[in-house]
């Protein structure tokens, strides 16, 4: 059984003579596949390389993905202004002459001034950060399926244990329908004597008429046939390695429409109970199936 689910959270890391990256991923349920990246401008080039690298393993749901870079001193670089240090020089030069002042202006005090010095991070290639970069990235993929695996088997045992009450409500409808029929016969020979009196014998044929359009209209064979499938093949894909979740839906669709189909022909007041029971336990199925991959 290696059923995921969709929510999870993982973290990589790596780091290269260019700095330490970060990768940090949380996954929310989503109809289809999309991932979201926030991360430094530098990181703007391998966006798709990361994101074909997150969907070949990622099958469903939305994947934020938050980078961070701590650049090493290899990386980093800084430029000088010098227009604008001259322009400073000039500037405060001709202030010290109108007002009298005989200080010289330091270098140390120019490059305190700002935007005279800007440390950079653009010494660095896209090629140069994407070795890191993937490291880190395969290492949070690896830690959210992990996390997704965990949870997955949870909502596995939880489906197994729900499907199962379902399968055992069905049984005892199938077990109590043939009563169904029974109990009408009994009933409405009852109710024609009643109507007739002793002294009118009711006609068997008639009777049996009666009897066979009411067990035609109440047979639910084929729907209990087609439940008990539809159960085996939903145990059959929690049990596969595939990401399942919209096959478990379809299927969760199917059985709900089998129920219902059961409900309407019931005629029964225990046949409706149960049926409301199995449409409650397969409500609890529905809203977990939502959360898996």
């Amino acid at each position: 059984m290696n059923v995921r689910s969709m929510t999870g959270f993982g973290r990589g890391e790596a780091g290269s003579d260019f700095g330490r990256i970060v990768v940090e991923m949380k996954a929310v349920n989503h109809r289809f596949s999309e991932v979201v990246f926030r991360m430094p401008r530098q990181f703007a080039a391998l966006e798709e390389s990361a994101r074909k690298l997150i969907l070949a393993r990622v099958a469903r749901g939305r994947v934020d993905v938050f980078v961070s870079w701590e650049a090493a001193a290899k990386a980093r670089g800084v430029s000088v202004d010098k227009e604008l240090a001259i322009a400073y020089y000039n500037a405060l030069s001709a202030l010290g002459e109108e007002i009298g002042s005989k200080t010289e202006l330091s270098l140390d005090t120019l490059a305190k001034l700002p935007d005279v010095l800007k440390v950079e991070e653009g010494q660095v290639t896209a090629d140069d950060l994407w070795p890191t970069f993937e490291s880190a990235t395969v290492a949070a993929v690896d830690n959210l399926l992990a996390m997704r695996e965990r949870e997955g088997t949870n909502l596995a045992q939880d489906l197994l244990t729900r499907i199962s009450r379902i399968e055992e409500m069905a049984g005892a409808v199938a077990e109590r329908a043939p009563g169904v029929v029974t109990e009408y016969r009994t009933r409405l020979t009852k109710r024609l004597e009643e109507l007739l009196g002793q002294s009118n014998v009711v006609e068997p044929q008639r009777l049996a008429q009666e009897v066979a359009i009411f067990a035609d209209r109440s047979d639910i064979t084929e729907e209990i046939q087609r439940l008990g499938s539809h159960i085996s093949q939903f145990r059959a894909a929690l049990a596969g390695s595939d990401a399942v979740g919209r096959k478990l839906d379809f299927l969760v669709q199917e059985i709900g429409r089998e129920i219902n189909t059961i409900g309407s022909k019931a005629n029964d007041a225990a046949i409706t109970g149960l049926v409301v029971d199995a449409k409650s336990e397969l409500e609890k199925v529905r809203e977990q199936v939502q959360n898996i991959e």
